[in-house]
């Protein structure tokens, strides 16, 4: 599939759960899709009125405060489905009446190339200066209209589209009733054999898929990952060559009487190393176990570290 051509930012997502009945799978869902970049989430007639604020569903949330927090609670699937243009059912089992039932990466693949299709027309327009033959399209397409498509098929441009996924109760599934009222019902495809999903687990799936979808988020080089982590500042990169002139000496590596360049080299390293703070604690831990092991951890040497200015050199340069 070709890459998105519209920012998928402009596209509403919105996951629903209908009469649920568990507090911890209202927080695990709210995880799940946070997880994946959504914050669209809205309970319709759930067991508990108070679910999240319930001890449980903050718990499972694991830290997906902001998504509870800006959900919503509603008494009709008419309320959840305010502005949705697009609705996908969930089944575990094909309906022998209503929308057709496919897998979430089969319909929304197609769904989103149809967008992609309907936002280039719209973009583009059909008598714009690069489509010189716009106007005889035009004359041709009234002259042999075709067939008006289903409205289960027709696609709105992405700034038009609000796209809702649809959860049932953890025991009933959804009724036949909100299924039908669906374009698509999607089947995760499972083991035959076994084919029940936890409600969160199906709502990972299927927030997954449509992440997918819409460009994915890019796997973190080492050094991206890194540049997340909080890096140290002059200050703690000091305090930790003070830590390390005073572990040396107490080894008898760092001869203070002719330190040569050793600490300005050491100094040079670190700041190449962008040490996080981490980091840092790590290496400080090193030098308070090279002092511990020389028998000096209480000696003015750990206690009083030299400054970087007061550094001298060994006898020997050994870096």
């Amino acid at each position: 599939m070709e890459p998105f051509l519209v920012c998928p930012s402009v596209i509403q997502t919105r996951f629903i759960l209908i009469e649920t009945s568990h507090a911890g799978n209202v927080g695990a869902v709210a995880r799940a899709i946070k997880v994946m970049g959504f914050g669209d989430l809205v309970l319709v007639r759930p067991r508990w009125a108070n679910v999240l604020r319930r001890e449980e569903t903050i718990q499972r949330a694991s830290g997906a405060l902001d998504v509870l927090n800006n959900a919503r609670i509603v008494g009709t699937l008419d309320e959840a489905l305010e502005g949705m243009t697009h609705l996908c059912a969930t089944a575990m089992t094909a309906r022998d009446f209503g929308p057709p039932t496919l897998t979430p990466r089969t319909h929304l693949e197609s769904f989103i190339e149809e967008i992609r299709t309907t936002d280039a027309l719209v973009r583009d327009g059909d008598n714009s200066p690069q489509n010189p033959h716009g106007s005889q399209a035009e004359s041709e397409s009234r002259a042999s209209p075709s067939p008006s498509p289903s409205p289960s098929l027709i696609i709105r441009p992405a700034q038009q589209t609000g796209v809702a996924f649809l959860f049932g109760s953890e025991r009933f599934g959804m009724t036949n009733e909100d299924v039908y009222r669906c374009h698509v019902a999607l089947q995760i495809p499972s083991n035959p054999q076994f084919g029940s999903l936890n409600i969160a687990a199906a709502v990972q799936l299927i927030a997954y898929e449509w992440r997918i979808c819409l460009g994915g988020f890019d796997v973190p080089t080492a050094e991206q990952s890194k540049a997340v982590d909080t890096l140290a500042d002059a200050g703690q990169i000091g305090g930790l060559l003070s830590h390390w002139q005073s572990a040396l000496e107490a080894i008898g590596y760092l001869d203070p009487e002719a330190p040569k360049k050793l600490m300005p080299r050491l100094n040079q390293f670190f700041n190449r190393a962008r040490m996080t703070i981490e980091e840092i604690h790590i290496f400080r831990g090193v030098a308070k176990a090279m002092i511990r092991a020389s028998g000096q951890l209480n000696s003015p040497l750990e206690s009083k570290p030299k400054t970087v200015g007061q550094t001298l050199e060994p006898k020997e340069d050994r870096l």
